[in-house]
């Protein structure tokens, strides 16, 4: 019948201009049509990091060109730092509800039985791509082609040439994880993820996709190809602050490659496309008293419980689908709202039944006069192995913001938080601390639950686990490949789950296996439940290997090198076989 309906449509098609024609089958009117989705999520770029929210220092005029004609959502938080905003954003739950609250040390390693947004446009029979950065697990069950991504380019870790990506990435012309196998891309990072997002979006025109195009920039390290850094260096910026700005100009000009893709495939109108960042900016380099610091008059960077450090640009364009560009929509919204939006506008049946912690922003996007209410919404960011309360957090409403569960701000008359109004306002204070309590109650549950690593199982094997990923404290700062290279004594645990019963080949490493470099250790010790094992080891060689026999459960591991006796250092890479 379907068809039927659709044949007939078309041959009445025939007598009109072959436009008009197209233009049928993707407006809002065709009963048949989905929307095509884009996620763009640019990393560290702060509010003010684009010259259509005040900023003097650069042009952005493909952003301000998308600014123009979306409905921007002015007062819209994510979490001040990145892996927690992209399990937020992929799950429309708070990120400390699915297990990630810090961006390494195991933490940043989603829950494996969420359903992601990926999986839920999958199963509604869309093609599903991620073009960048993932940073929400680095091994299985955790992947993005784990989680409903079809077509998977990323790298390892939270970013470039951290230690779970291949060694001596530098952002030029690296070897990125292409649906899980590594390849040699010639260019620069940025360009490469829109390009081949491009690529993605022109094979699968004919059929509804969601595309999510995740930069590393313009997170540190802040490299970028010299002629973006030249007018800033003409400013008068320093290197670091050149490069930073450098690094927002390359993403705004592959955005109008994106947008002139769209035009010239004839998508432009059908495609529901979002544009946001994951926290506020982290160029520290940029004294706040400098000429070129601008935050938008905001408190805070990334990392913050001020509202520098999380409210971030969102910008939702979707022309065929009744949302009308142009204009601000200034009340309390969320990352978490994100999904539940998509279902919404996408008319995808949730057969989850999930429960979301944010809610549809559908109605105001379509300019319905339903009323938006009054809500309270709660970001942190831990930096911890056990999440601890009140640390690092905002409990927002539409006009006041308590800080750390002390400070009172009412950012309608105060927007840059400069006075504390706690003492004057104490029936305030008390009412939010109250729903901070029942939101930590409720979120806190399993906080002394582990995301555990899948060892032995044919998904993945061998399983490479890295320093990245190590529980612990005193395992602190080891995310990058220059703490491996400085051969710092820190050490944690993994926590792992050992799927079968067997025979296990452990190959450790103080590199990875693309880099062939000398041990120089004497020892390696490890220790996996109750089991110790111990190895004398050859300076001179690259690797050393030990055999186990394990039973199947959760159990942590925990390693050694030993360079002498008594000084010794966990074991970076660590390389399983069943």
């Amino acid at each position: 019948m379907k068809d039927d309906i659709k044949n007939m449509l078309f041959g009445m098609c025939l007598f009109l201009p072959s436009i008009q024609c197209k233009a049928y089958f993707v407006n809002k009117e065709d009963p048949f049509s989905k929307p095509n989705v884009i996620i763009i999520l640019t990393d560290d770029q702060g509010y003010g990091d684009m010259s259509c929210h005040g900023n003097q220092l650069i042009q952005t005029p493909q952003i301000d060109k998308l600014y123009s004609e979306s409905v921007r959502l002015s007062n819209f938080h994510v979490c001040p730092v990145s892996s927690p905003t992209r399990a937020s954003l992929l799950t429309g739950k708070y990120a400390s509800r699915v297990g990630v609250w810090r961006t390494f040390q195991g933490r940043s390693i989603m829950n494996k039985n969420e359903v992601t947004l990926a999986q839920i446009f999958e199963e509604d029979g869309y093609k599903t791509g991620l073009f960048g950065k993932w940073h929400l697990g680095d091994n299985y069950p955790y992947r993005p082609q784990d989680r409903g991504f079809q077509e998977v380019l990323s790298f390892g870790g939270g970013g470039v040439g951290q230690n779970p990506d291949y060694w001596r990435n530098d952002y030029f012309s690296d070897i990125f994880r292409h649906n899980g196998k590594n390849e040699y891309y010639e260019g620069y990072c940025t360009d490469i993820w829109f390009k081949n997002a491009m690529e993605f979006i022109d094979n699968n025109k004919n059929k509804p996709f969601f595309c999510y195009l995740a930069t590393n920039a313009p997170h540190f390290w802040y490299f970028v190809p010299n002629d973006y850094t030249i007018p800033f260096r003409k400013k008068g910026m320093d290197d670091s602050q050149s490069r930073y700005m450098g690094m927002i100009m390359n993403i705004d000009e592959n955005l109008g490659k994106l947008l002139k893709k769209l035009e010239e495939l004839s998508l432009e109108k059908n495609t529901i496309l979002i544009f946001m960042s994951d926290n506020g900016q982290s160029n520290y380099k940029l004294p706040k008293d400098g000429p070129f610091y601008y935050n938008a008059g905001m408190r805070g960077r990334k990392g913050s419980s001020y509202e520098g450090g999380h409210r971030v640009p969102c910008f939702i364009r979707w022309p065929d689908g009744g949302i009308e560009g142009g204009r601000d929509f200034n009340k309390l919204t969320a990352n978490i709202d994100i999904m539940p939006t998509l279902i919404e506008l996408c008319k995808i049946q949730d057969k989850h039944k999930i429960k979301f912690d944010g809610k549809s922003l559908a109605p105001v996007l379509r300019g319905s006069n339903s009323t938006w209410d009054e809500r309270t919404l709660f970001v942190d960011y831990q930096g911890r192995e056990i999440p601890e309360k009140w640390r690092n957090s905002a409990v927002m409403t539409e006009q006041y913001r308590l800080i750390n569960g002390k400070e009172l701000y009412d950012v309608r008359n105060d927007p840059g938080q400069q006075t504390d109004i706690s003492l004057s306002h104490p029936e305030v204070v008390q009412k939010l601390q109250n729903r901070y309590d029942t939101w930590w109650n409720d979120i806190s549950r399993n906080f002394d639950k582990y995301n555990c690593i899948f060892i032995g199982d044919d998904n993945e094997n061998p399983v490479k686990l890295t320093c990245h990923d190590w529980h612990a404290e005193e395992a602190l700062g080891v995310w990058d490949q220059e703490v491996i290279r400085q051969r710092q004594h820190k050490n944690g645990f993994w926590a792992i789950e050992i799927v079968s019963d067997g025979d296990y080949e452990f190959t450790c490493r103080t590199y990875p296996k693309e880099e062939d470099t000398r041990l120089n250790v004497v020892k390696v010790r490890l220790k996996i439940g109750n089991q110790v094992i111990e190895k004398e080891c050859d300076p001179g060689e690259s690797e050393v290997k030990l055999k186990l026999s394990l039973k199947k459960g959760e159990t942590f591991l925990q390693s050694w090198f030993y360079e002498n006796d008594t000084n010794s250092f966990g074991v970076p890479y660590i390389y399983i076989r069943h």
